[in-house]
């Protein structure tokens, strides 16, 4: 993450869903040495069952999160591209047919200090049926059924962020309709149903 400019320093966190358990990434450790030895694991309370570091302060976030049907991975960054569009916008703008792979629209959350039960309903509430929300002023949420795939989300979410703001300062940019979106939504549908028929092991 902080090499793909998701995060700096400790921003951010990361879980995982194994079994019964949640692992997290910890509060206050920098990414560049933290171990395998500093995750948390956690029950479905928030109750940590082992870890000797204190679980992200985005706890209730991620367990929230990992409510949603299907929800593996939960990946929450502070990207700049994400958090500066939360400024000018209260979605991502359709500039490009990859923003299907969320489910449809992108929201923004309103802003709600980090940590904060606040936070907490307002990016679920603008999470809705999609897989990723932008959290004002803040950054973003992707969920997902593996880690990989959360993460690269959260790194096409930056890359859409991105692509809007380089266009707007220009003039005003052309945005798909939501026909085109619709579209878009039935051939990545299609692409996922061929990869299980293809893919051994899976049904």
């Amino acid at each position: 993450m902080v090499r793909d400019g998701l995060v700096v320093g400790t921003s951010g966190n990361l879980s995982l869903r194994t079994g019964e358990l949640v692992a997290l990434t910890p509060s206050g450790v920098d990414y560049e040495t933290m171990t395998a030895e500093d995750v948390v694991l956690v029950d479905d309370s928030g109750a940590v069952v082992a870890g000797t570091r204190a679980p992200t302060s985005e706890l209730a976030l991620h367990l929230a999160a990992h409510r949603r049907p299907g929800t593996v991975a939960v990946v929450h960054t502070h990207s700049p591209a994400a958090v500066a569009l939360s400024l000018l916008t209260d979605h991502v703008p359709p500039v490009h047919y990859q923003i299907a792979m969320f489910g449809g629209a992108v929201r923004v959350a309103d802003y709600a200090p980090f940590g904060s039960d606040e936070l907490v309903a307002n990016t679920m509430a603008a999470l809705g049926d999609a897989s990723a929300v932008v959290l004002g002023h803040h950054g973003t949420l992707v969920l997902a059924d593996t880690l990989g795939a959360a993460y690269d989300g959260a790194r096409q979410l930056e890359w859409l962020c991105d692509v809007w703001l380089r266009a707007r300062p220009v003039g005003e940019p052309r945005l798909l309709s939501a026909e085109e979106i619709s579209e878009a939504l039935r051939r990545f549908a299609r692409q996922r149903r061929t990869v299980r028929a293809t893919t051994p092991g899976t049904r």
